[in-house]
């Protein structure tokens, strides 16, 4: 007589609740690094010429301003084009105030999508769109989920788009590493203006002394100028660039962890090989 057939085994459903997708939208945050920096450096040169007792008056040249600041400005824009002068404006103003991302909390919540799609599946993650379109490039990579992408498919494209990015601002960075060692050049013109001035009136001696004073005073405006805020904004421009390519490189792991099904868990490892030691991510500790 043939044994019975085994009663099928009920399927475990996960009954869990979803977890809570919020996304901070990045605010401007004022740099203040950059700021305290810049000031610092500014106040210490004006200190030390009141405590020389040299009148600050002696120290003021609209010429030479203008030699130096429109000059550097001038020269710099004919090693560019008009686009990538704009662009460079724009990752100026960044270096002072730009929205930051908190690495940490954007993590976690790229988490929360995965543990999302792995339960109800990768469309579930649409019903979120609201929240990833805070962050634009978060947004585009889990519609490529979404839309039911291949990993590898996704991680050309998206790594794509973020070398194009880092390229940008990195271009951007170039720029401005460029008036950085115009500023000095065109100092060193302005005080070559000035000797000629001064050489052509050595009949009267009382003139001498100033003269040579404003020469010289081209040279150091171009040294400031290049020196203590062109250069140090360039550095900061590839700071910011090198961060924000950091950030996305942790949405597209999550979106091809996702778009792969592999274990949350097994995400949490990846995203902080990605972040640094202090903004690790503790999700199921």
């Amino acid at each position: 007589m043939a044994e019975p057939a085994p009663a099928p085994q009920p399927v475990a459903v996960d009954t869990t609740p979803d977890p809570t997708v919020f996304i901070d939208e990045p605010e401007s945050q004022m740099d203040m690094a950059t700021v305290i920096g810049l000031v610092g450096s500014f106040m210490l040169i004006v200190g030390a010429i009141w405590i020389e007792g040299g009148g600050g008056g002696r120290f003021f040249n609209i010429a030479a301003i203008f030699i130096v600041i429109l000059g550097t400005a001038a020269v710099t824009a004919v090693s560019y084009t008009w686009d990538e002068l704009v662009m460079t404006w724009k990752a100026f103003k960044d270096s002072l105030s730009r929205p930051v991302t908190d690495q940490t909390k954007l993590g976690s919540t790229i988490i929360d999508l995965s543990v999302i799609a792995r339960k109800r599946g990768a469309l579930a993650i649409s019903s979120y769109d609201r929240q990833l379109s805070k962050i634009p490039f978060l947004k585009q990579s889990m519609q490529l989920v979404g839309d039911g992408f291949q990993a590898h498919d996704i991680e050309h494209f998206m790594q794509q788009e973020i070398e194009t990015s880092l390229e940008r601002q990195r271009k951007a960075g170039a720029v401005l590493r460029r008036a950085s060692e115009v500023a000095p050049g065109m100092g060193l013109i302005g005080t070559l203006i000035g000797l000629v001035q001064m050489l052509s009136q050595l009949d009267n001696p009382a003139t001498i002394g100033p003269a040579m004073a404003i020469a010289l005073i081209t040279t150091f405006y171009g040294a400031m100028m290049g020196t203590m805020v062109l250069a140090p904004l360039a550095s900061k421009v590839e700071r910011n660039a090198v961060e924000d390519a950091q950030t996305k490189a942790m949405i597209l792991a999550g979106a091809t962890s996702i778009a792969r099904q592999e274990n949350p868990r097994r995400l949490e490892i990846v995203l902080n090989t990605i972040l640094p030691a202090s903004k690790r991510i503790r999700y199921y500790d």
